[in-house]
């Protein structure tokens, strides 16, 4: 990641060489959290993403979040539920997709439910939409477990 402009949470999104294929940017919000850290850990070796990392002396500055919430490819919300929520209504950009790690939006009819197993269907919406709310642990158990 590279930061530029006045502010020193402006990050321009580059590729490793510099050329003009942009890779999609990943920002977790939430980043210093135990979920956020782990995914982070996951993310860290891969040269197909670029993860927008805010610093540290900014993640509650609300225009600094709503900046890198905008400029992501793809949003992860590692907060709880009423935190979740409030960094979506910063969200302004339609094409940021939005995986949502509470369990703020799993039963809300816009959201679709993360778990791509239930049928290729389901796979597709997951595919196809820009608000995933991801499973929790023990309902994928018990869907999975009653699934045919």
């Amino acid at each position: 990641m590279r930061c530029s402009g006045s502010r020193s949470w402006n990050c321009a999104i580059r590729t490793k060489d510099n050329s003009h294929m942009k890779k999609p940017a990943v920002y977790i919000d939430g980043q210093e959290g135990t979920t956020g850290l782990r995914i982070r850990q996951m993310l860290a070796g891969r040269e197909d993403v670029e993860v927008l990392l805010i610093p540290p002396e900014h993640r509650r500055d609300r225009r600094a979040r709503a900046e890198f919430l905008n400029r992501a490819d793809l949003c992860v919300l590692c907060l709880p539920d009423d935190a979740a929520a409030e960094a979506l209504a910063l969200l302004e950009n339609p094409q940021t997709k939005v995986i949502d790690t509470s369990t703020a939006h799993r039963v809300h009819s816009e959201w679709v439910y993360g778990l791509p197993e239930i049928s290729p269907a389901h796979k597709e919406q997951i595919r196809r939409t820009q608000r995933v709310a991801n499973c929790g642990c023990y309902p994928v158990g018990f869907i999975l477990a009653v699934r045919p």
